[in-house]
């Protein structure tokens, strides 16, 4: 028997896909727009980038928070693409360290996991995601927000936790390794966090 499809997985990657073609089409205006000449100024530069934004967040969560197709690969080069434009303008950086071809399902797990970081880092920081013979997704910042029951609830699924919309990343980590018959570990510093998997 095949196994159950993953139902929030595919709206995810329904809502993704049917996001993308309406911002690339504004986009698209945008630069029409400024190759016209027609408008310059603030304006046209706060609709530009809060596309450009849009565009990179859809991107993100198309990963995170789609289907993962199977045996499914992605670029690493596509991956760095969608994090330097997610970060672009903010106090937060991410480095990735990985081999050039990635498996969909792993890149999922580590989206999400940049999502609890990012999450803990409303001040920004320096996210760093490396594979070597695992994951690790390591967090620091100057000051960290943490909200000590998501984190449980990563590494406890009897954990009882209130999920927000805001934090749903969370849930849908622990639910996604335990999905792929994985495991995850969490290590929590007054500045430091850091998720293997």
């Amino acid at each position: 028997m095949p196994d159950k499809p993953d139902l929030a997985a595919l709206i995810g990657s329904r809502i993704c896909h049917d996001l993308i073609s309406p911002i690339g089409a504004i986009s698209n205006g945008v630069e029409l727009l400024a190759m016209d000449g027609a408008t310059k100024g603030p304006e046209l530069s706060l609709i530009s980038e809060s596309v450009s934004n849009a565009n990179a967040r859809i991107r993100l969560f198309r990963i995170a928070f789609g289907s993962t197709g199977g045996d499914s690969r992605i670029a690493r080069g596509e991956v760095i693409t969608i994090l330097a434009d997610i970060t672009r303008g903010s106090r937060l950086r991410i480095d990735w360290t990985s081999p050039t071809d990635l498996s969909r399902r792993d890149v999922k797990l580590a989206f999400l996991a940049i999502q609890c970081m990012e999450s803990a880092m409303p001040w920004g920081g320096q996210i760093s995601v490396a594979n070597t013979d695992h994951w690790t997704v390591s967090g620091e910042a100057h000051r960290l927000r943490i909200e000590p029951a998501l984190w449980d609830a990563l590494t406890d699924p009897k954990a009882e936790v209130e999920i927000t919309p805001a934090m749903v990343h969370f849930a849908l980590l622990a639910d996604e390794i335990l999905r792929q018959k994985g495991s995850l570990t969490v290590d929590r510093g007054v500045t430091a966090l850091r998720i293997a998997f």
